[in-house]
């Protein structure tokens, strides 16, 4: 797609994705076309966890630790923040592990810690840690996931914007400009589709804090038609398994199927191909991946 047909594009779904500045926050409005997956589970998994809440009982420290842990970042008192693997994360406890997590979003992580993804950028490790400490203090005194989730965003909208990331995508009053979180274009499908690496940082500041690993139009509004995103924080060992997932739920959803399903069902197979990656180059091949 060039530069003007992508313009032009944004500018006709301008009502339905435009971030503007409310009261110093970005806004973001909700799509017709989709929802964003939360950033570590889906909606469905969130409800369901959300009503299981941890015991008060104690937990024995480690002196030494094993994966999925590789340092730790900080204390705050008892709470421990751990950088950890992420791709052993995904492939061994839950595959809808991303950026950050804690006990009330995954119960495998332990109430008195935080995990951070270690493929996240460290300029983007402050906005993680604060949403994740303000989002587990929340849950913790009874809120709901949503409810927690939504309140820790703005938290973090607010941060992104005083970092001035929005300068670097938006000039003046226009739309942001797609082309300015591009980084470099992995490949053109037969079919004329552009499988696209971007900077993810600066597409959670403009545009959704809660992009994560990859997309596509048919779920982010703001992504050009006939284009997919990926996540330029990801590890080179995963990029393949989040290509399936993107390339899988949007082949069903181009045919119809509804988001969560569809999502569901990429997250079956994704899950499957960690697990057997041997497998994993035929079934790209079947996705269009030539």
């Amino acid at each position: 797609m060039g530069d003007n047909a992508a313009a032009l594009h944004h500018l006709r779904t301008a009502d339905a994705f435009l971030g503007i500045l409310q009261g110093g926050e970005l806004v973001r409005r909700t799509s017709k076309t989709g929802r964003p997956r939360p950033r570590q589970v889906s909606q469905k998994r969130a409800k369901r966890r959300s009503k299981r809440l941890p015991s008060d009982g104690p937990q024995r420290p480690h002196a030494r630790r094993g994966l999925p842990y590789v340092r730790c970042l900080e204390r705050r008192g008892p709470l421990a923040i751990w950088v950890v693997d992420g791709a052993y994360v995904r492939k061994n406890i839950d595959e809808e592990f991303s950026n950050f997590a804690h006990h009330y979003s995954i119960p495998e992580v332990r109430k008195n810690e935080i995990w951070i993804d270690e493929e996240t950028d460290p300029d983007e490790q402050r906005f993680f840690v604060a949403h994740a400490v303000l989002e587990r203090r929340l849950m913790q005194q009874g809120l709901d996931y949503d409810t927690a989730r939504k309140r820790a965003n703005a938290q973090e909208r607010r941060m992104r914007v005083a970092a001035g990331d929005l300068k670097k995508v938006i000039r003046g009053k226009r739309l942001p400009d797609a082309t300015r979180v591009h980084r470099e274009l992995w490949k053109t499908l037969p079919n004329g589709v552009q499988v696209w690496f971007v900077k993810g940082r600066l597409v959670r500041s403009v545009y959704d804090v809660e992009f994560t690993e990859g997309g596509h139009e048919h779920v982010y509004e703001y992504i050009p038609r006939g284009e997919v995103w990926i996540d330029d924080d990801i590890h080179e060992d995963e990029r393949g398994f989040v290509l399936f997932h993107e390339l899988h739920e949007r082949n069903l959803m181009r045919n119809g199927m509804d988001y969560d399903t569809a999502h569901e069902e990429s997250s079956r197979l994704e899950r499957h191909y960690r697990k057997h990656p041997d497998q994993l180059h035929e079934a790209l091949a079947a996705e269009g991946w030539e």
